[in-house]
């Protein structure tokens, strides 16, 4: 696959979803971008949510790009009742992405007062061929 025809969305979500543990454990569901359901009713938590954050043509050749650099952050959100079940979700999320050739360069663990939600954002890169 060229890096053109690389959908990095797909290959996340893909990969989120073929885990045993994240589908049981994250009952509120993987979202882009916003956790809204369609009928605007209350997601459960915990829930995961991701971003692209760069996608960008590398290693050019000819004016043509050979590769491509690519990075998410991939957010788990949890809220007083599901904060236990935040390190193990971590954990399943960092393996599936480094198994599919992400880096994680950042972590964090966050609470949002005003809302009450603990938040996990974690970032990966790597560079498509």
């Amino acid at each position: 696959m060229t890096a053109e025809a690389f959908d990095a969305k797909k290959e996340l979500l893909t990969a989120l979803k073929s885990s045993q543990l994240l589908i049981a454990e994250v009952v509120g569901g993987f979202h882009n971008l916003i956790a809204k359901h369609p009928n605007n009713e209350p997601i459960p938590f915990p829930r995961i949510v991701y971003q692209e954050l760069r996608n960008d043509d590398d290693d050019f050749a000819d004016n043509k790009p050979n590769s491509a650099n690519v990075g998410f952050q991939v957010s788990i959100y949890c809220d007083s009742l599901t904060i236990s079940k935040q390190s193990s979700i971590a954990k399943e999320v960092d393996e599936i992405m480094k198994s599919i050739g992400y880096v994680r360069y950042d972590s964090q663990d966050l609470y949002e007062e005003d809302t009450s939600i603990y938040h996990k954002p974690m970032r990966y890169s790597k560079k498509v061929f």
